[in-house]
């Protein structure tokens, strides 16, 4: 499991996508999430400027990423 450490109050899901090396572009990041690829916490996200909070977990393509403060 990634961990990314929060350096704001959030961070959007694009953003997180990108910082853990999952995708290679923020339009790589809007696909899959369009696509319904993404979930945050379980449920499938088709907002790629989603704020991600602290204890969010994103889930893409068998990896997860977690949300730390």
């Amino acid at each position: 499991m990634e961990i990314i450490k929060l350096r704001e109050e959030f961070i959007k899901l694009g953003q997180a996508l990108k910082a853990a090396n999952l995708v290679s572009s923020g339009v790589e990041a809007k696909d899959v999430i369009l696509e319904g690829m993404v979930k945050v916490n379980g449920e499938k996200e088709y907002q790629r400027g989603k704020k991600l909070r602290a204890g969010d977990i994103v889930s893409f393509n068998g990896e997860e990423i977690k949300i730390e403060e």
